[in-house]
Protein backbone atom coordinates (compact mmCIF):
# COMPACT_ATOMS: atom_id res chain seq x y z
CA UNK A 1 0.00 0.00 0.00
CA UNK A 2 1.39 3.02 -0.75
CA UNK A 3 0.89 6.56 1.02
CA UNK A 4 1.29 9.79 0.15
CA UNK A 5 2.60 11.74 3.03
CA UNK A 6 3.67 15.40 3.06
CA UNK A 7 5.02 18.19 5.13
CA UNK A 8 7.54 17.08 8.24
CA UNK A 9 6.25 13.56 7.74
CA UNK A 10 6.67 12.98 3.82
CA UNK A 11 10.79 14.75 4.35
CA UNK A 12 11.43 12.14 7.48
CA UNK A 13 10.16 8.87 5.90
CA UNK A 14 12.28 9.64 2.65
CA UNK A 15 15.11 9.95 4.69
CA UNK A 16 14.48 6.96 6.50
CA UNK A 17 13.44 5.07 2.95
CA UNK A 18 16.99 6.50 1.66
CA UNK A 19 18.68 5.42 4.93
CA UNK A 20 22.05 7.06 4.46
CA UNK A 21 23.83 8.07 7.71
CA UNK A 22 23.20 11.31 6.91
CA UNK A 23 19.63 10.84 6.99
CA UNK A 24 19.52 8.86 10.05
CA UNK A 25 21.26 11.63 11.71
CA UNK A 26 18.61 14.43 10.41
CA UNK A 27 16.16 12.39 12.01
CA UNK A 28 18.14 12.10 14.94
CA UNK A 29 18.73 16.15 14.93
CA UNK A 30 14.27 16.07 15.52
CA UNK A 31 14.24 14.67 18.70
CA UNK A 32 14.98 17.35 21.09
CA UNK A 33 13.43 18.26 24.72
CA UNK A 34 11.42 20.79 22.89
CA UNK A 35 9.62 18.14 20.25
CA UNK A 36 6.11 17.20 20.66
CA UNK A 37 3.90 14.19 21.06
CA UNK A 38 3.26 14.53 17.31
CA UNK A 39 6.76 15.09 16.33
CA UNK A 40 7.97 12.16 18.08
CA UNK A 41 5.33 9.62 17.01
CA UNK A 42 6.52 10.83 13.15
CA UNK A 43 10.14 10.07 14.63
CA UNK A 44 9.62 6.98 15.73
CA UNK A 45 7.24 6.29 12.50
CA UNK A 46 10.27 7.19 10.10
CA UNK A 47 12.96 5.17 12.24
CA UNK A 48 10.58 2.03 11.58
CA UNK A 49 11.59 2.57 7.89
CA UNK A 50 15.22 2.67 7.98
CA UNK A 51 16.48 -0.79 6.81
CA UNK A 52 19.59 -0.46 5.01
CA UNK A 53 22.84 -1.69 7.69
CA UNK A 54 24.15 1.57 7.34
CA UNK A 55 21.24 3.12 8.64
CA UNK A 56 21.17 0.82 11.55
CA UNK A 57 24.57 0.41 12.35
CA UNK A 58 23.93 4.58 12.47
CA UNK A 59 20.94 4.34 14.61
CA UNK A 60 23.29 1.65 16.91
CA UNK A 61 25.60 4.55 17.20
CA UNK A 62 23.01 6.81 18.57
CA UNK A 63 22.20 4.22 21.17
CA UNK A 64 25.91 4.28 22.58
CA UNK A 65 25.96 8.12 21.61
CA UNK A 66 23.18 10.10 21.39
CA UNK A 67 21.24 12.18 24.04
CA UNK A 68 19.53 10.05 26.76
CA UNK A 69 16.20 10.94 24.32
CA UNK A 70 17.88 9.29 21.08
CA UNK A 71 19.33 6.89 22.64
CA UNK A 72 15.64 5.59 24.08
CA UNK A 73 14.21 5.88 20.41
CA UNK A 74 17.47 3.89 19.27
CA UNK A 75 16.60 0.78 21.95
CA UNK A 76 12.84 1.17 20.78
CA UNK A 77 14.04 0.15 17.16
CA UNK A 78 16.97 -1.95 18.11
CA UNK A 79 14.01 -3.74 20.24
CA UNK A 80 11.68 -4.55 17.45
CA UNK A 81 13.93 -5.12 14.98
CA UNK A 82 15.30 -8.02 17.25
CA UNK A 83 18.93 -6.54 17.73
CA UNK A 84 19.67 -7.35 21.34
CA UNK A 85 22.92 -7.31 21.80
CA UNK A 86 23.55 -3.91 21.58
CA UNK A 87 20.51 -3.40 23.88
CA UNK A 88 21.81 -5.30 26.49
CA UNK A 89 25.66 -3.71 26.21
CA UNK A 90 24.20 0.15 26.39
CA UNK A 91 22.10 -1.29 29.18
CA UNK A 92 25.16 -2.93 31.12
CA UNK A 93 26.75 0.57 30.45
CA UNK A 94 24.42 2.47 32.19
CA UNK A 95 23.15 4.32 28.94
CA UNK A 96 19.51 3.36 28.87
CA UNK A 97 17.45 1.83 32.07
CA UNK A 98 16.14 -1.76 32.50
CA UNK A 99 12.46 -0.17 31.63
CA UNK A 100 13.84 0.94 28.20
CA UNK A 101 15.82 -1.53 27.27
CA UNK A 102 13.06 -3.99 27.47
CA UNK A 103 10.36 -1.48 26.05
CA UNK A 104 8.99 -2.31 22.24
Amino acid sequence: MKYDYTGTLKILVDKALNGDPADVDDIMSELTYEADLVMTRKIDFALSLVTTDRGIERIKHYLFNGTLIQRNYACLYLNRIDEWEPVKEAFKQGLIDEIQAYAR
